[in-house]
């Protein structure tokens, strides 16, 4: 820890709820070059640790690994990643976004390493709400940049991917997603459906989770600590929106 603690700064676990989202249909630090500039060049990554909750005395020691998150600057590498989510024009720069590499619980039971890239003036607060997802083993099915799918985010969904960053307008309208801000994020789309005002599901194979009596790992329901965790810094979740439910949605603006 004091390894860490000299590096960067240590965040901690939040225990810790709102929400119009697009329409049904749906579109997936190295060291910087020398002579980069201020847009791409990366930054030292902050670095995140929590400890496991504390034992009562006489317990058993746990064996849950630490969370480790860190966010850097969008370097020329990463940028290049990103040709698909990111292109001139979009509301936000490289230099307003940063990466963020987190650890995250599988449905596995394992701990996998994954990426999301946020404005950067949200990425500190991400990370709590990140660490606080690890530390109540919350399973994410996967992280991986909307690049990964081409920009695709019907695809993206439909793989499950935990995603942020993707510079689209709402389906069907001229209007910029509050994902083209970097300040929006689904999480496990298939355990956490759009759903319509008519009942339309998306992703199809989501269907069965439409029901929101369901109770299954991933699932996200309101008052519980997932949408606690968003709700301490200010997000909002798309679950409390009045007419179409955006289940995997939250966003800084509540939209």
């Amino acid at each position: 820890m004091r390894r860490v603690l000299a590096l960067s700064v240590v965040v901690g676990v939040l225990a810790g709820g709102c929400g119009t989202r697009h329409a049904p249909v749906r579109q997936a630090a190295p060291a910087p070059a020398a002579g980069a500039t201020p847009s791409t060049a990366a930054t030292s990554p902050t670095v995140a640790s929590t400890r496991p909750p504390a034992q009562p005395a006489g317990a058993a020691r746990s064996a849950t690994p630490r969370f480790h998150g860190g966010v850097a600057a969008i370097d020329a590498a990463t940028l290049a990643r990103m040709r698909y989510s990111w292109r001139p024009g979009c509301p936000v720069g490289p230099s307003r976004l940063g990466l963020l590499t987190v650890d995250h619980w599988g449905f596995d039971g394992r701990v996998h390493r994954g990426e999301l890239v946020v404005q950067r003036r949200y990425a500190a607060p991400l990370l709590r709400v990140l660490a606080s997802l690890f530390a109540d083993r919350f399973p994410i099915a996967r992280m991986r940049l909307v690049d990964a799918y081409r920009g695709d985010d019907d695809l993206s969904v439909a793989a499950n991917n935990t995603s942020a960053f993707n510079c689209r307008p709402v389906a069907g309208t001229s209007h910029w997603s509050e994902h083209a801000y970097g300040r929006a994020i689904d999480l496990n789309p298939v355990q956490n459906p759009y759903v319509t005002a008519g009942g339309r599901v998306t992703p199809p194979a989501a269907g069965p989770y439409a029901d929101r009596s369901r109770r299954a790992p991933g699932t996200i329901h309101g008052g519980d600590a997932t949408v606690r965790a968003f709700a301490s810094i200010g997000w909002g979740w798309g679950g409390l929106w009045h007419a179409a439910k955006d289940y995997q949605h939250f966003s800084a603006s509540g939209r």
